[in-house]
């Protein structure tokens, strides 16, 4: 009775452009948010039965393709086969080879080093898994996650929807605004590289057929120099999967410190018995255990190294470290994670409370861009800079303005005008030293008049006269972000609390942004609800060789794959109709 139902909710399709993608998205996220609801209710009978017809679902085939040959960034990066950006033929082919998972074999995955951000001397192995196979691990992820976002701990914040960076830098900040907190800064050595698979398969609770397929992804062995070299351990970086079987490995690690140390103290009223224990936040494989005393800090350091162990996992010897957020401790005060500093500084002796009236804290807490990122961020514009000299300005304003909008998204929901400034002053001594190469014979006065005019009301804009202008750094405001529940998941059903969610992150004034309120967040091709995990592309109603502009008039914000249809459908439309006497572009 369920296969039919699945049949009968998404027949067979014979064309990849005319696939009901709406119906086949509906019947999935029903599909994964009964089995989210089945977990939480403690119904594993329930989730599996589930899971097995998610697996054999004719949408869920379809959109697993969809996703690893049209949405990916990586869709043009080949495994060891060679085969990648793939036409509507071979993907209706790789769904009908999904049918049977079973029969899939799985093969080695092609090593690449990519260098690591910042340490231009490291590299990061990647795993590249042939296109069938990611195929095949999207489809188990589709499966897989709603089971396990019902399971993960609140503080678990890296490579799940709906939660990002800011989330678990704003659960730092809960942790340390009361009370200044010791803080162990850990990191793990090599974490994908070294989980045991054995531990991992263990704790997968989940069908048969899923377990067989993550087993043989582990041990497929990885294409290394024409070798082809055995897998024992560890998850190759690169797969669609491998961040969800990295959440899998390291949950139960909160639970594990949070309840290892227990010590009766005395609340800020003065009553004694409340406890006081280690809080850990968790982005990925970097996380941080903050607790009032050193004692606490030292026994969640045991405990995690002895329950890392467990995993094959050890903490790295020369990024793991004990500080204190507001006094010195072992030379070092604050704490760096993810990018920002956090940091608490002494003050008056009470300073207003958004709960309850004043109390007495003598300290107020301060979450800053790291000097690091600052400084990778100005090196970051300076190669852009000199590497641009021989450009035009348009050009090297549009690659800067990039670069600026994306840095400062990240970062203007803390305090960062101070750092803003410093990017601002840097980056305009790059370009007075841009400007002057051009013009090495002219005056100072005639090159600041040539690049610098003065735009509504505010002077010195690096621009194109009545054209493109430079941000600035100090342009995006400060706002705050709102963090995310602690047990909710997109897959609960709570589609108004994830809506407004997504209109605030949309809240940034980019041209991305206005589409995206002026549309009220769906796509205007497939008409459905955009998700966190959506990428997004700038679409032209009219294309700008049949005369149309870059305004936001002639633009829409639409889904990646949904762009690809309908330039499909404009270039088909010009190719049968040839314009003023030209000849079409099928014409030889």
């Amino acid at each position: 009775m369920a296969e039919t139902e699945a049949n009968a909710a998404a027949p067979r399709i014979e064309d990849w452009t005319q696939a009901p993608w709406r119906k086949l998205e509906r019947h999935v996220f029903r599909l994964q948010k009964r089995i989210y609801r089945a977990q939480v209710c403690g119904n594993t009978k329930a989730v599996h039965s589930l899971q097995r017809l998610l697996m054999k679902s004719e949408a869920a085939r379809m959109l697993a393709v969809r996703r690893v040959t049209q949405d990916n960034q990586g869709k043009k990066t080949a495994g060891i086969d060679g085969v990648k950006a793939v036409g509507p033929a071979v993907r209706l082919l790789f769904v009908e080879r999904l049918r049977t998972p079973e029969t899939i074999t799985a093969q080695p995955v092609r090593r690449v080093l990519i260098p690591k951000p910042g340490k231009p001397h490291e590299s990061r192995p990647l795993g590249i898994p042939v296109l069938l196979d990611r195929a095949h691990q999207a489809l188990a992820k589709l499966a897989l996650e709603p089971q396990w976002e019902a399971r993960f701990e609140p503080d678990s914040y890296g490579f799940r929807p709906g939660r990002s960076c800011h989330d678990a830098i704003e659960a730092l900040f809960k942790h340390v605004v009361f009370a200044p907190k010791y803080v162990l800064d850990a990191d793990i050595k090599g974490c994908f590289d070294n989980i045991d698979a054995t531990a991992l398969l263990a704790k997968l609770d989940t069908i048969p057929l899923l377990r067989r397929a993550i087993r043989a992804w582990l041990h497929a062995g990885v294409l290394d120099e024409g070798k082809v070299r055995p897998t024992t351990s560890g998850v190759p970086q690169g797969g669609v999967i491998s961040p969800l079987l990295a959440n899998i490995a390291l949950h139960g690690l909160q639970q594990a410190v949070e309840s290892a140390y227990v010590r009766r103290g005395r609340t800020p009223k003065g009553d004694a018995g409340a406890p006081v224990r280690p809080r850990l936040v968790r982005y990925a494989d970097d996380f941080a255990v903050v607790c009032r005393d050193l004692e606490g800090i030292i026994t969640a350091q045991v405990v995690v190294e002895q329950w890392l162990t467990g995993m094959g996992l050890h903490l790295s010897p020369t990024k793991t470290r004990i500080t204190h957020t507001l006094d010195p401790y072992q030379g070092a005060v604050g704490l760096d994670f993810l990018g920002f500093t956090i940091r608490q500084y002494r003050a008056g002796r009470t300073r207003a409370s958004r709960l309850k009236g004043r109390i007495s804290t003598g300290f107020k807490v301060r979450i800053t861009p790291s000097k690091e990122s600052v400084k990778r961020h100005i090196a970051d514009l300076n190669v852009t800079v000199r590497r641009m000299r021989g450009a035009t300005q348009a050009a090297l304003i549009a690659t800067l303005n990039a670069q600026i909008r994306g840095w400062c998204a990240y970062y203007r929901h803390v305090l960062c005008v101070e750092a803003f400034n410093d990017c601002d002053n840097a980056l305009y001594a790059m370009l007075r030293r841009w400007s002057r190469r051009r013009h090495p014979t002219k005056s100072a006065r005639w090159i600041a008049q040539r690049y610098w005019h003065e735009r509504g009301g505010e002077r010195w804009c690096f621009g194109v006269p009545e054209g493109l202008r430079l941000i600035q750094h100090t342009a995006m405001h400060h706002e705050r972000y709102i963090k995310v529940r602690d047990t909710a998941s997109p897959y609960d059903g709570n589609l108004r609390y994830w809506s407004t969610r997504l209109r605030t992150r949309w809240a940034a004034d980019t041209p991305m942004a206005r589409l995206l309120r002026r549309q009220r967040g769906r796509c205007p091709s497939c008409g459905l609800t955009f998700r966190d995990e959506d990428r997004l592309e700038l679409h032209h109603i009219v294309r700008p060789a049949d005369g149309g502009t870059n305004l936001e008039s002639n633009l829409q914000a639409v889904h990646v794959h949904c762009h690809d249809q309908l330039t499909a459908r404009q270039s088909a439309e010009w190719n049968g109709s040839p314009r003023q006497g030209l000849p079409s572009r099928g014409a030889v």
